[in-house]
């Protein structure tokens, strides 16, 4: 639905001060045989040849494919299930382990992309383009990268006939940048899981020179709303204007509601991630956070972090007016006017809770407040499990020593959510390092370094490794 960029505020403090950091330029020599390589990035490349954009037909075939991979690679066809589902498609893979008591560790991600039309790109979408040691077309980085690393990971393991303590199950959703009915499904499917890897989300932060700042293990994202406040009147005239007039009865009320901010809130997640930033980023973001880290209730810090765009969203759940519709004739009154408010909520709060409090500071009983059907859930936080953490960081630092590994929230949405709702903790630790500069997630000229591949490919089998015994 709204995957994350890298980029979060905590790395992009790291970023503003790489200078100071103790950090290695160049990655250690991972010695990841060149024909794994070349085995994900031709992967890559042919993943993003398939259209898998919803609505469409291309995310079954898709799957088809890398079915194809795993079983050229060991697994037997009936542990490779596609399941087609509302229009798009589900692949479930299994690898066995040998103790059956143990729960079995989930890794997801989605096989859809989001639309990309052709004649605004310099290069065609979804033919795959390798140029000046990138990869370019729609789904490079999000995500048919970490779906193809995790897939050739997976195959090589099966290959070599590796044998994990507990099963590790691959689910790969359809439709992620939608409505997100297939993770859904798949969650309640696998919610006895001891936890869940997801490659949508982390990741690893390059300064414009290459230089590696940190990496960001996604523990916690705020969920995603959409609320439609509707005010009707019985219209009437332009020339006998009255008292009541919807789009002004609206105008007023989206002030009111423009103006309310919601209570600031902390976890254990954003704490972590603000005390990592904090002692180096600068300026006056950086004395607003120190204050707020040793005084969560310092207004003045709260204040200065609030009117900043990569720390407000960490602090507090927000909602923002993002489209408005009314009116039918312009020489009429208008008899129905709607405005569609987007929120994005704190981890731990409902939505049922912000829709209340979106009625009460509009103070419009006339105004009907109406939840779209955006597919999202409401879900908390995962916790700081020593094990993951303990495994992501012998993996990055494996490839980067020393570099700093910082918890985080994201601000967008994951298919992680569906687990978080059903008790299972789920965490972000996609392998790719990138450049704020090169990150084009749903935009034009979409791309991802190929320098990132050997790196991912290492973690992804040292994290599997470690955490699947």
């Amino acid at each position: 639905m709204d995957s994350p960029t890298l980029k979060t505020p905590l790395l992009l403090g790291l970023a503003a001060c790489a200078a100071v950091l103790a950090v290695p330029a160049f990655a250690q020599d991972l010695k990841v045989d060149p024909a794994e390589h070349d085995a994900a990035l031709d992967l890559l490349k042919k993943g993003i040849a398939f259209r898998t954009v919803i609505p469409g037909d291309q995310v079954k075939p898709y799957a088809e494919y890398l079915k194809s991979v795993l079983v050229k690679g060991g697994y037997k066809p009936d542990e490779v299930k596609i399941e087609p589902l509302l229009g798009t498609a589900i692949l479930v893979a299994r690898y066995p382990g040998t103790d059956p008591s143990k729960k079995p560790i989930v890794v997801i991600d989605h096989m859809d992309v989001v639309e990309a039309k052709p004649a605004d790109w310099t290069r065609d979408p979804f033919t795959p383009v390798v140029e000046n040691g990138y990869v370019f077309g729609r789904g490079a980085i999000d995500d048919k990268f970490d779906v193809s690393m995790v897939i050739t990971v997976l195959a090589k393991l099966r290959h070599e006939g590796w044998k994990p303590g507990r099963d590790v199950i691959l689910a790969l959703s359809g439709d992620e940048e939608t409505l997100q009915q297939t993770a859904r499904k798949f969650a309640g499917d696998l919610k006895n899981a001891e936890l869940v890897l997801n490659g949508d989300a982390g990741g690893g932060e390059l300064s414009e020179d290459g230089k590696p700042l940190g990496y960001g293990i996604q523990a916690a994202e705020k969920t995603y709303a959409d609320f439609q406040i509707v005010v009707t009147n019985p219209g009437g005239h332009s020339s006998r204007p009255g008292k009541t007039n919807a789009i002004y009865q609206l105008s007023h009320d989206l002030g009111r509601l423009e103006a309310y901010r919601f209570p600031v809130m902390t976890s254990e997640i954003t704490m972590a991630g603000f005390k990592a930033t904090a002692p180096v980023l600068p300026g006056p973001v950086g004395d607003a956070l120190r204050r707020y880290v040793a005084n969560p209730k310092d207004q003045a810090a709260i204040d200065v972090l609030s009117a900043d765009p990569d720390f407000v969203g960490q602090l507090r759940t927000t909602c923002v007016a993002t489209m408005i519709e009314g009116g039918h004739a312009t020489n009429a009154l208008p008899q129905k006017v709607t405005a569609n408010v987007n929120c994005r909520i704190f981890p731990g709060v409902s939505s049922d809770s912000v829709r209340a409090t979106i009625a009460q500071v509009i103070a419009d009983p006339q105004a009907k407040i109406e939840r779209a059907n955006d597919g999202a859930i409401d879900a908390g936080a995962s916790p700081l499990r020593p094990d993951v953490l303990a495994a992501v960081t012998k993996a990055v630092h494996a490839r980067y020593p020393g570099l700093p590994i910082v918890p985080n929230m994201s601000a967008g949405a994951t298919d992680s959510m569906f687990f978080r709702a059903l008790g299972v903790p789920a965490y972000g630790v996609g392998g790719a390092f990138m450049k704020g500069s090169d990150d084009f997630a749903h935009g034009l000229n979409e791309r991802v370094p190929i320098a990132s591949i050997d790196g991912s490919l290492f973690q992804w089998e040292s994290v599997l490794k470690d955490l699947a015994k």
